[in-house]
């Protein structure tokens, strides 16, 4: 039985699954505005995404139930937001950030090897006289 390969690679991978997840955050806020204040397919996916992107809204729900909607809407798409910019970006930040320590230990051993050398150079000098 041959296993299956998958066409996308692991970046493209999250990448969808990322815009998949804002996508869908951003429909059910932009319905939910729609259905709750009345307002306008582009008005209700502006003031989605004004939220989304923590710019802050210029308009403000005018029911309790559309600002009860707005504030967890509030949490739920900032919250996609910043969960998809870590999951499409932090295994490239994982690299830079081990490189980034492998580089540090390897100028640590550097230095040290020199500081040893130079502690013992005066021994060396002592022990031929």
């Amino acid at each position: 039985m041959r296993a299956l390969k998958h066409p996308l690679s692991p970046f493209r991978r999250r990448t969808l699954f990322s815009f998949i997840i804002l996508a869908g955050v951003m429909v059910v806020g932009t319905v939910g505005m729609v259905l709750l204040e009345g307002w306008s397919y582009v008005d209700a996916f502006y003031f989605m995404s004004l939220i989304a992107t923590t710019q802050g809204p210029t308009r403000n729900p005018s029911t309790d139930a559309g600002k009860v909607f707005a504030s967890a809407m509030a949490f739920v798409s900032v919250g996609a937001v910043i969960s998809s910019i870590a999951f499409v970006f932090g295994p490239l930040f994982g690299t830079l950030v081990k490189e980034g320590i492998d580089y540090l230990e390897k100028e640590e051993r550097r230095v040290k090897g020199k500081l040893e050398r130079k502690s013992l150079a005066p021994e060396v000098l002592e022990d031929e006289e």
